[in-house]
């Protein structure tokens, strides 16, 4: 069996990554949208990164493909796309799952949500929509 901490460590290999600290000033400018992998309620418990576009990890792919019926035009943008989760394991898959799709410039930040808050980023609160 492969074990989910491998599958990280090679999506580490293939993709952009630093700690949430890194990420900071990236948080606001122009043409980076960071994307939050979490389920809806870590979202109402603790919070988002302000401006963070939300997109459920289970539908990740299906948003992406622009073939797909439920894909997003935000996908279509031509951004940077810094992916996150709670601790960074679902953003490495999903950054990996997301390069393999042929989405550029994608990372992720490998603290996630949890070193965001210790690094000292805004957190704002769950959107009410996805756009």
């Amino acid at each position: 069996m492969k074990r989910v901490k491998d599958m990280v460590a090679e999506a580490n290999d293939l993709v952009a990554h630093a700690p949430a600290a890194d990420y900071l000033e990236q948080h606001g400018t122009e043409g980076v949208t960071f994307v939050d992998l979490r389920d809806p309620r870590e979202l109402e418990r603790e919070g988002m990164i302000p401006g963070a576009f939300h997109c459920p990890r289970g539908m990740l792919e299906f948003w992406i493909d622009p073939e797909s019926p439920y894909a997003k035009e935000k996908f279509q943008s031509g951004d940077s796309f810094v992916f996150y989760c709670a601790s960074g394991w679902r953003s490495a898959l999903s950054a990996r799952i997301a390069q393999e799709m042929g989405l550029e410039n994608v990372s992720h930040i490998d603290d996630g949500f949890s070193g965001w808050k210790k690094a000292g980023g805004p957190v704002g609160e769950k959107p009410s929509k996805h756009k």
